[in-house]
């Protein structure tokens, strides 16, 4: 095997096998940064040995034995000096290799979750809850995590160190939680998978529009979090909704990378088979009973533009109705301009217009591109072609996405020509 081969298919492993690594070394030292500087030895160490002898069978099996010495070593060198290590030996006279195999081959869903749970611990900053997970859950390096939200390197680096102390100074544990207080923290990781999402499906700033890293990331935790929390109906929703979200990534650029709207999108060419993921999540959601959550909401949202084959079909009524209930369950001047676009859609663009001008003053909406952009739209719509074009490149100005403002800045011009008629 030619070392450049070798290291695609050892990243490719560390990609699959980190975040099981990781998460079960953290349940036997109770520290994430140390338990994701011993899977890096490892790392280091198959990197030395593999492209020699060749990838083991069970590459997986192989790290977590190769780190699991690791930490045989350093519990037996640290036992006595370090209160920590002493917490986790009380009773026993010497660490042995079963041991530490009991400790650390548990139940994989159960560590994956409390990574999860840990990395995105309410105590961190949003910013950190987001850079650590991609680092422990998704193996990314912090210059991918760098790349993908355009900040400089070293800013990731100090967020993910930061993080790691501030999680280790507020002695949080390694654990899920339970009862009452999984709600709330549930919350705060669906939160991170949903800013990652969102960032990679419609970036904020830079040159792209679609950041397919971030979307994977989000997805691929997703799809983890629903198979270890199943009776969780938001996380069901929140999946169901990367699915039928990403169905479109094909058709959401054109050749040259540029955006193209949902209404103008082929339809022919959503990922089938993503749409059909998205529906049966989204119906197991529904099957647990109870109200929908916001995540559900929004992925009923979604279901109805994945289920109509040509826009024209689209069902705007039941979109405006059920962005009446999400705005009922998360109040937001956002949803409120969203709830205007489909009931534009739904009864003309004169009552959307009216609902938009009323939204004109809220704080939330003031630097926001897609309120302009949205007015302008609905102006076009009405043969108000000189206030659209206004409205256009006053969302130009507002978007930090270069690719976002070039589209905004083309519809200014059509306006023109449509005055020119």
């Amino acid at each position: 095997m030619t070392d450049s081969l070798a290291g695609r298919t050892i990243d490719a492993i560390w990609r699959i096998e980190s975040a099981r690594l990781i998460a079960g070394l953290a349940r036997m030292v109770r520290d994430v940064g140390l338990a994701e500087d011993l899977a890096q030895d490892a790392l280091v160490i198959a990197l030395e040995k593999w492209p020699e002898t060749g990838i083991p069978d069970n590459p997986g099996a192989w790290l977590m034995t190769t780190a699991k010495r690791r930490v045989i070593d350093l519990l037996r060198r640290n036992k006595l000096r370090d209160q920590k290590y002493e917490e986790m030996a009380r009773g026993s006279e010497l660490y042995t290799e079963d041991e530490v195999d009991r400790a650390v081959d548990g139940e994989v869903g159960d560590d994956l979750l409390r990574l999860i749970f840990t990395s995105c611990h309410p105590v961190l900053s949003r910013d950190a809850r987001v850079a650590l997970t991609l680092r422990l859950l998704g193996g990314l390096t912090t210059d991918e995590i760098a790349r993908a939200f355009l900040v400089p390197e070293s800013t990731v680096a100090q967020r993910i160190v930061r993080a790691k102390k501030t999680l280790s100074a507020e002695r949080v544990g390694f654990e899920a939680p339970s009862g009452e207080a999984l709600k709330g923290r549930l919350s705060a990781v669906l939160e991170v998978i949903y800013l990652m999402f969102n960032e990679g499906y419609s970036a904020t700033s830079g040159g792209e529009w679609l950041r397919p890293t971030l979307c994977r990331e989000a997805l691929r935790l997703g799809r983890i979090l629903a198979e270890i929390a199943p009776a969780e109906s938001e996380v069901h929703g929140l999946v169901a909704l990367m699915e039928l979200q990403s169905s479109r990534f094909r058709t959401r650029v054109g050749a040259n990378g540029e955006p193209i709207l949902l209404m103008d999108q082929n339809r022919g060419l959503w990922d089938h088979l993503l749409i059909r993921r998205g529906l049966a999540a989204l119906e197991r959601a529904r099957a647990l009973g109870g109200p929908l959550g916001p995540y559900a909401l929004q992925a009923s949202i979604s279901a109805c533009h994945a289920q109509a084959t040509v826009a024209a079909s689209t069902d705007w009524v039941r979109i405006a109705a059920l962005y009446e209930a999400l705005s009922r369950v998360q109040p937001s001047a956002i949803v409120e301009l969203n709830r205007a676009v489909a009931i534009a859609m739904a009864f003309g663009p004169a009552f959307g217009l009216q609902l938009v001008e009323e939204l004109a003053s809220e704080p939330a909406l003031a630097n926001y591109y897609l309120l302009p952009s949205v007015r302008g739209d609905l102006l076009v719509k009405l043969g108000r072609a000189a206030e659209a074009r206004e409205q256009f490149e006053l969302a130009a100005e507002l978007t930090r996405n270069e690719r976002e403002r070039e589209l905004l800045l083309k519809r200014a011009a059509e306006c023109d020509l449509t005055e020119l008629k």
